[in-house]
């Protein structure tokens, strides 16, 4: 075997060993709000922004690529980083609003898996407090690695269900990729996309996941963890506004009369422009998609939480049970009829929420101190801040559309 052949398999084997950090997160998501989205989407536009999600793909790799590469190179995570090298003022300021917000995340997660499982047959009132105890048994198991593993499982569920629907439902090759409008309500659809594309709790976990897997990995070569990293970010990136495209594809044609948080009228929807079978296909890469998001949003809030308060990421169990209690009582108790201004108008203010772990995480990835040789160079602080920007200039166009 060539000196060149062995140098692929060993960076084979190095990718295998390492990956599930940024291929998690990236699957996190496309949550339930993120399918939500991109269903109004399709339902309202059928395939006119198919080259938008598609384009989204770019700026979610440059900035989860930093959180990554932060991640490998420190093994901290951001709150512990921020509230190292600034304060914890300011680890706490960037940490709290993601904090409180994901309550509202959890609430939407919870009906995900709860408008999924009644589509199969069980009901919401059973659904819920049945996915709370198996997350709760995840979350409380404070092992990353088998929690990994899980979650890997898991993964697999969203993309089989989403794509098993619209391999049935079939594409409709009349419909327009491209299309653009300078309309309040086209606006607003954007940004809401792009705050899908790109969550606060991202940027935590991928960090922080990061340095979790490379202590469980032991001696791993930096160069050798960033490689594998960057391939796994760029992949996951791609997959998740694939699936976000397929989910739009998926649901053009459903009646914007529908309510798509009722799960039989949903239910009867797919049915009536995919088969009978899409239903359940769809209700299985729901309940996917929703339960991963909830562990890993979890896992984000609650580690980049405790970071910022200085309590050990195996400690931050109690922040979860604040968060998730309150969010199953209200899951079970709001009028379904709020859901939808809720869902769309959650994603766009994620684009607000973001900008401050966004900043500071641009300032650290450029203190030698802290990265070393592996500070951004010029064009990756171009093409960081102007990924930056763009999403958070969509957010603020979301608020006066």
């Amino acid at each position: 075997m060539g000196r060149k052949s062995i140098t692929t398999s060993r960076n084979l084997i190095n990718m295998i060993k390492f990956f599930g950090p940024a291929w998690l997160v990236m699957m996190a998501d496309m949550d339930a709000s993120s399918t939500i989205g991109a269903m109004e989407t399709g339902i309202t536009y059928g395939y006119k922004l198919v080259w938008f999600l598609l384009l989204l793909a770019i700026p979610l790799y440059i900035i989860q690529e930093v959180s990554g590469r932060i991640g490998v190179v420190t093994g901290k995570g951001l709150g512990e980083l921020v509230r190292e090298n600034f304060s914890k003022t300011i680890s706490m300021a960037i940490a709290m609003p993601m904090f409180l917000t994901d309550v509202v995340t959890y609430i939407i997660e919870y009906i995900g898996v709860g408008i999924g499982l009644a589509i199969l047959g069980i009901p919401l009132i059973l659904g819920v407090p049945l996915a709370f105890i198996l997350h709760l048994l995840i979350v409380y198991n404070r092992k990353y690695t088998i929690t990994e593993r899980i979650l890997l499982i898991i993964s697999s569920t969203l993309i089989i269900g989403f794509a098993s629907t619209l391999l049935i439902r079939g594409v409709i090759p009349s419909c327009p990729l491209f299309y653009f409008e300078p309309t309040p309500n086209f606006l607003f659809f954007l940004a809401a996309n792009a705050g899908a594309v790109i969550m606060p709790f991202m940027l935590f976990f991928q960090a922080s996941a990061t340095a979790e897997k490379l202590s469980f990995l032991g001696k791993f070569e930096k160069e050798e963890a960033i490689r594998a990293m960057k391939v796994e970010t760029l992949v996951g990136s791609i997959v998740t506004e694939v699936l976000m495209v397929i989910v739009e594809m998926a649901s053009t044609g459903i009646s914007s009369n529908v309510d798509i948080y009722s799960p039989s009228k949903l239910a009867y929807a797919f049915a009536a422009i995919a088969g009978p079978f899409s239903p359940y296909l769809f209700g299985l890469g729901l309940i996917g998609a929703a339960f991963l998001a909830l562990v890993v949003i979890s896992l984000g809030s609650s580690w980049g939480t405790a970071e910022a308060l200085g309590i050990p990421r195996n400690r931050s169990f109690s922040l979860y049970l604040i968060e998730s209690i309150p969010a199953v009582i209200i899951t079970l108790l709001i009028p379904r009829d709020m859901l939808g201004n809720v869902v769309l108008n959650l994603l766009s203010l994620f684009v607000i929420i973001l900008i401050g772990p966004a900043i500071v995480m641009g300032i650290l990835v450029n203190n030698s101190k802290i990265m070393g040789i592996y500070k951004n160079s010029l064009i990756q602080n171009l093409l960081y801040w102007t990924s930056v920007v763009l999403i958070f200039a969509l957010g603020v166009i979301s608020i006066f559309s």
